[in-house]
């Protein structure tokens, strides 16, 4: 059962749990991931549904309005729309950013996914990418799904984190130590 998994917590991890497990013993763990990824890209693309869903100045049923307009619009029904009506009507929509995290990451653990977030100073070339997933698969033993991010300021190199685990490998780092080392020394 997924409520003994300690990747989720807090209240957004409850209301993953139960989606989750709600939508395993339906079978529809898939169209609920693709529907909830429909939302959150809408949530992304619109200010408006953005301030809806953070602002505390609707109410439980303004907001179950709303969403229940945006969703007959982008045609999500079924378990995905039942949960975000249900996290609307409960006042948990700024949440709910949070439960589609988690549920994202209580659907990779079932299908023994890892995800790692490797950071690197400039974009990586696919071929890149495809040895770094090659590495971390062999080293986890899992399917690790690799996410990029670009940040300049570690200078080259790359930092890998796969759940709490972390190495990190980048010039800037490798140059405090130097930094440090020397400060020592004179």
């Amino acid at each position: 059962m997924a409520a003994n998994d300690p990747i989720v917590g807090g209240m957004a991890g409850r209301y993953a749990i139960a989606l989750f497990d709600l939508a395993r013993d339906s079978g529809t763990i898939d169209s609920v991931s693709r529907d909830l990824a429909g939302f959150e890209a809408m949530l992304a693309g619109s200010a408006d549904l953005t301030r809806l869903v953070r602002s505390p100045v609707f109410d439980a049923e303004q907001q179950t309005k709303a969403v229940t307009a945006v969703l007959a619009e982008a045609k999500i029904t079924g378990t995905a729309a039942n949960f975000i009506k249900l996290v609307a009507s409960n006042r948990r929509l700024f949440a709910i950013r949070d439960m589609i995290r988690d549920y994202r990451e209580l659907v990779a653990r079932h299908n023994g996914e890892l995800t790692a977030e490797v950071t690197v100073a400039e974009p990586l070339a696919d071929a890149h990418k495809t040895e770094i997933k090659k590495a971390l698969d062999a080293v986890t033993g899992k399917n690790v799904q690799v996410e990029v991010q670009v940040d300049p300021a570690i200078i080259g190199g790359l930092v890998v984190k796969v759940g709490s685990r972390m190495v990190d490998g980048s010039l800037r780092t490798k140059l405090n130590a130097i930094k440090h080392a020397m400060k020592e020394v004179g």
